[in-house]
């Protein structure tokens, strides 16, 4: 089935311990987007401007991602982020940001985009987000993603977007920040509480967690040597999550835990160059592997301990 994201298409600059770039392909509907296309076909929705050029629309073009509802203005500049990662990579610097075609955005959903059976809001701005899900009234599953800007700035209208989801992937602290709870059990249950099918918190280089009504389930990083760019990692596993569930008929808590392997597994590769040159010349042989090293690292066996007589 098809799955449509809403959310940024952007120019990034990023330097790390292990390089720079002065002007990359970025934005959460990109790195989404190229991630999920290796599960289902992928509408992606956002604004660009006149300075996107064709190496760029060829990134889309060889995932085969429709890019129909991404909005051109002739006249306008990209969103562009500049960022700087010391050796404490789950950390960003924000240098500069600039919104530019961005700052208008109003997405327009065609009516192949709004058919899509599964819908994922990236990170913008929370009333946004319940507009395009009004859009989708007959989506199966979305899932949103917010930031701890509009958890300070407005909050109301984030819980009602909320309400309105399936499912939310976000970070530790921005769950803790959301429900003021500082265990991180206690505040999944009370996003749970307000009607979400599941809660995928996210850990950075600790793995992430999912949460239902029926369990708990997580899954470690993969342990990697080298991470050379975290940018766009936590759009990739959401990606590689939704995509997963999109290319099923159903939903069901083990199909919600593998989708999260799958996650984890595309975040892995996201990390190892910068912006999205790893996912996009990754293949499918290189995703199975992965996948299955995932299960070899989590896999031990059922043997309940007996203490020895007389120990």
């Amino acid at each position: 089935m098809s799955l449509t994201v809403v959310g940024s298409v952007a120019f990034d600059a990023l330097e790390t311990p292990f390089g720079k770039r002065d002007k990359i392909l970025g934005g959460a509907a990109t790195h989404f987007g190229l991630s999920a296309s290796f599960f289902t076909q992928v509408n992606a929705v956002g604004v660009v401007g006149g300075d996107f050029g064709d190496d760029e629309w060829a990134v889309f073009k060889r995932h085969a991602i429709n890019t129909d509802d991404i909005q051109i203005v002739p006249e306008g500049k990209t969103f562009f982020w500049k960022g700087r990662y010391d050796y404490d990579m789950n950390t960003a610097h924000t240098l500069d940001t600039q919104l530019n075609v961005f700052e208008t955005f109003a997405p327009s959903l065609s009516e192949h985009s709004r058919n899509a059976k599964f819908l994922f809001l990236a990170n913008i701005l929370p009333m946004l987000q319940k507009q395009v899900r009004e859009q989708m009234p007959d989506a199966r599953f979305v899932a949103m993603d917010t930031m701890n800007f509009w958890i300070t700035s407005m909050k109301d209208a984030l819980l009602e977007t909320i309400k309105v989801v399936d499912c939310i992937i976000i970070n530790d602290a921005e769950a803790r920040q959301l429900t003021d709870e500082p265990n991180i059990h206690k505040a999944a249950r009370a996003i749970m509480d307000l009607g979400l099918k599941a809660v995928v918190i996210k850990r950075g280089e600790y793995g992430a967690t999912l949460f239902t009504r029926n369990g708990y389930f997580a899954t470690p990083a993969y342990p990697l040597e080298s991470v050379f760019d975290p940018t766009g990692a936590g759009d990739t596993f959401a990606g590689g999550f939704m995509g997963y569930l999109a290319s099923h008929d159903e939903i069901t808590d083990d199909i919600l835990r593998r989708a999260m392997i799958y996650g984890s597994v595309m975040a892995s590769f996201n990390v190892e160059k910068f912006g999205t040159e790893r996912v996009d010349a990754l293949d499918y042989p290189e995703i199975n592997q992965r996948f299955k090293a995932f299960k070899t690292m989590t896999h031990f066996d059922d043997i309940p301990f007996e203490r020895a007589a007389g120990a």
